[in-house]
């Protein structure tokens, strides 16, 4: 599962929406071929946010509705003990599921990780239900993925490696993916780039986003991977606002079983059940 930060649905916009087939002609047609809009609100007044529609995401839970209200940023003492008791990763655990995050973090100290004061919901659940990241040296193999896709975001924080493509990353991610049964990937540059506004940086993280889809695609193209793409709340999709949107958001599935996902996620709530249900009767 590919979770794009802050990626909505609109209608098409020259000036307001960069996904379009110029900018990223695989993410919008497979979107438009393989994706259907679900509801990010969850029947909570306001504008969905990335704490409660990220644990909505990733636990079955309605966070937003639990707490009350849209909780911005990341998680709180309250929703770190609903990602801990009901992600993703310990419900598959429980059903004998391998699963894992795919993300490559630069430290080699799983103690620095535990530390930090601050911490994402995806972080929250992998240490969580695993006590570990995938870190510094794991990256360096290529058994983890930088959540740039490509790593040039990393030098300013003391990567000296190389940079690779998008279709390394692909490549990568589907090694990975072939030994879980389960495999979450987090992009959230297409919600930084939203919220600048900047129609460059929107293209620049849209565009890595389409070459890392369309080789995914092609990997698993006739295979047993079902390949899913969602997202949190909307953003980059209106240019016009550096603020979320309350735009719907697509759930993109692909391969085996996708029909009927696509049939039965109708909000955020869906996705881990719907998940954790076709996985475990695989």
């Amino acid at each position: 599962m590919i979770f794009v930060d802050g990626l909505g649905l609109a209608q098409p916009s020259p000036t307001a929406n960069p996904i379009n087939s110029e900018i990223c002609p695989n993410l919008t047609k497979a979107l438009h071929n393989h994706a259907t809009p679900i509801d990010a609100i969850l029947g909570v007044p306001g504008t969905p946010q990335s704490a409660t529609g990220q644990t909505s995401l990733l636990t079955g839970i309605n966070a937003q509705k639990k707490i009350g209200r849209h909780v911005e940023g990341f998680p709180g003492p309250s929703l770190r003990k609903i990602i801990c008791k009901h992600n993703i990763f310990e419900q598959l655990k429980k059903h004998g599921l391998k699963s894992t995050f795919a993300n490559g973090y630069l430290s080699r100290n799983i103690e620095d990780i535990h530390n930090l004061r601050i911490k994402s919901v995806t972080t929250v659940a992998a240490l969580s239900a695993f006590g570990d990241v995938r870190r510094g040296h794991m990256l360096e193999k290529n058994q983890s993925v930088s959540h740039d896709i490509i790593r040039d975001t990393l030098a300013s924080r003391g990567y000296t490696g190389p940079q690779i493509t998008p279709e390394q990353a692909a490549q990568d991610l589907i090694n990975i993916a072939n030994q879980h049964s389960f495999t979450l990937f987090e992009y959230f540059l297409t919600d930084r780039a939203g919220h600048t506004t900047n129609i460059e940086k929107a293209k620049q993280a849209l565009q890595r986003l389409d070459a890392l889809l369309v080789k995914l695609l092609n990997l698993i193209k006739n295979g047993e991977i079902t390949l899913i793409l969602t997202s949190d709340h909307g953003n980059i999709e209106d240019l016009r606002t550096r603020s979320h949107t309350t735009n719907p958001i697509p759930f993109l599935a692909y391969g085996p079983n996708a029909k009927h996902l696509r049939n039965n996620v109708k909000n955020l709530t869906h996705i881990t059940p719907e998940l954790v249900k076709m996985l475990k009767d695989s």
